[in-house]
């Protein structure tokens, strides 16, 4: 892992730890519930909680602040940060936070193998964690020679260190280094979507841009209640005075969460404001609507990780507040928020032009963003000014500038060459993602620019091909891959078929290819795609049920076609 810069002295002027925010919340709020944890069932079938103020949970993460510093660890250390969403994390992060810790955050939902190996080259210099955990850190010490401060969330076993309770009652006082916008904050893993997962830098100052950015555009105030489906999007909410209400499911895995328990948190504590990836609205929004079951104080749901299908955003907005929005955020890890567009917006223009190819549009860019489209270029791209910049309507690659764009990669490093461009003392990142600008200064996306079919005629977009073979009924979902060398690839349709529409029979199987081939040359941009198969179920991504790995499904097709040629 590439060195991360050491604390610095600062002046008054130029501190900034967005955990101080947490402190100003404390003094202006200090008894309104911070956070709240879903417990049990009493006897009578009551679920129990415990809550925190903000005044308790500025003074406990002070004091863990303390305690870590007692323990040894000065700004810049690389601490990963492994503990179950509740009361604990949340503390914890703001304490990691004010003693000027660089919090090594990974996604449990990428996979054991994943985590290990980012786990690996973050080269954390101690663990905070729940006990297994540790034993695996143990099991695997060879990998983390490096760590030496180890902080154990529950029970101590036999790798030694301290306990997080042993943090609270030693420490004397509060805690909250003096850092800077650009002393770091974090190290937090890309998914890994299309190529390996790598660590990302934040800074204080992107911590704080993005409080900032998220409150003023959606108008979130204190005194708001949040259900936060996905841990770290709901992380600062005690910086914006918001109330968090930890939802009782595994973050992990949200195609499974049980939507009576996302209905049960939201009517106990009145919740004004919910996030979630797709697949937990489309649970808990076919559970309300089966049941006429309304949220009747949610005002404002957030929904980003994949593409929100247009009918789960109809059944989500008609079962909450009846003048609530559904918001759909856009951006990536190393630059997060972009862009978003409401529901609204959706479903009364654009998703007419979606169902005709045009891509999926993500909205109007967040106010301190500043964004292009380039033409499309292989490699490394130096300088701002050696890219061209492509009129609206044209297809190309995005790319941003902002004070929320993350500037460098500490793991993977030789993905900095090909991510960023430099323009004077700031860079630009490179999304990866395909697509244009309208004339109102919207973006289109059309897929990533690693899933494009290259072929002898020009490039095919998987999200504008796609959107015509998804209509069908009987599709469930389609992945336009390319077979063959690229440049020269044969564009080929993977279709999902829906379980309960489709009977498996050879000459079913026909009757769809036959009415898939008349769609495709019925719009100009398809005409070149003659080739389905079909895939009993797509291999996707575990957190959101809806990235497809497109790269796996075009080996199986170039498998499948080479098996059969005469297809």
């Amino acid at each position: 892992m590439s060195a991360i810069p050491a604390n610095r002295e600062h002046s008054v002027a130029d501190r900034v730890n967005v955990a101080a925010r947490l402190s100003e919340v404390a003094r202006n709020m200090p008894d309104a519930l911070a956070v709240i944890e879903p417990l049990g069932y009493d006897r009578q079938g009551k679920r129990r909680y415990r809550g925190v103020t903000f005044r308790e949970l500025d003074d406990d993460s002070g004091r863990i602040a303390r305690g870590l510093r007692d323990l040894g660890v000065v700004p810049g250390t690389r601490l990963a940060l492994l503990v179950r969403p509740g009361i604990d994390f949340v503390s914890l992060v703001f304490a990691l936070l004010k003693a000027g810790a660089v919090t090594v955050l990974i996604d449990p939902g990428m996979g054991r193998r994943n985590l290990v190996r980012c786990l690996a080259e973050a080269e954390p210099e101690g663990f905070v964690a729940i006990p297994v955990v540790h034993a695996l850190r143990m099991l695997l010490r060879g990998r983390f020679r490096q760590s030496r401060f180890h902080v154990t969330v529950g029970r101590r076993w036999f790798w030694g260190g301290v306990t997080l309770d042993q943090l609270r009652r030693d420490a004397s006082e509060g805690l909250c280094v003096a850092t800077g916008a650009d002393d770091p904050a974090a190290v937090i893993f890309t998914t890994g979507s299309t190529g390996p997962p790598k660590g990302v830098l934040y800074t204080h100052g992107h911590f704080n841009a993005q409080v900032d950015e998220i409150r003023d555009h959606y108008g979130i105030r204190p005194g708001e209640v949040d259900l936060p489906c996905f841990p770290l999007f709901g992380l600062f909410n005690g910086a914006m005075g918001v109330t968090a209400v930890i939802p009782d499911m595994d973050p992990s895995r949200p195609a499974r969460v049980d939507p009576a328990k996302i209905v049960e948190a939201c009517r106990d504590w009145s919740v004004t404001q919910a996030f979630g990836s797709p697949a937990i609205w489309n649970r808990v929004s076919r559970y309300c609507d089966q049941r006429g079951i309304r949220l009747s104080t949610v005002r404002r749901v957030l929904s980003a990780g994949a593409p929100v299908p247009a009918e789960v955003l109809r059944r989500t907005k008609a079962c909450i507040h009846p003048e609530g929005e559904v918001h759909t955020p856009y951006g990536a890890t190393e630059s997060l928020p972009v862009a978003s567009i409401s529901a609204e917006e959706v479903l009364r223009e654009t998703i007419h032009r979606t169902h005709q190819g045009a891509g999926v549009c993500v909205g109007q860019k967040f106010a301190r963003i500043e964004w292009k489209v380039i033409r499309i270029v292989e490699g490394p791209i130096a300088r701002i000014e050696d890219a061209e910049e492509l009129p609206p309507g044209q297809i190309g690659e995005l790319v941003v500038r902002g004070p929320v764009v993350t500037r460098r990669y500490v793991t993977r490093t030789e993905a900095n060459a090909l991510g960023k461009i430099a323009d004077g003392p700031t860079v630009w990142h490179r999304l990866g993602d395909a697509g244009y600008l309208d004339a109102r200064g919207r973006f289109w996306f059309c897929g990533r620019l690693a899933h494009r079919v290259l072929t002898p005629d020009g490039p095919l977009y998987t999200i504008p091909c796609e959107a015509i073979f998804n209509q069908h009924p009987a599709v469930f979902r389609s992945a336009l891959v390319g077979v063959g060398p690229v440049g020269r690839q044969r564009p080929v349709l993977v279709v999902e078929p829906h379980a309960d529409r489709f009977p498996r029979t050879p000459r079913a199987a026909d009757t769809l290819t036959a009415e898939l081939r008349e769609l495709a040359q019925a719009h100009p941009h398809t005409r070149a795609i003659r080739e389905f198969l079909f895939h009993p179920g797509f291999p996707v991504d575990i957190r959101h049920n809806a990235k497809i790995f497109r790269e796996q499904l075009a080996q199986w097709a170039s498998i499948r076609l080479a098996e059969n040629p005469s297809r």
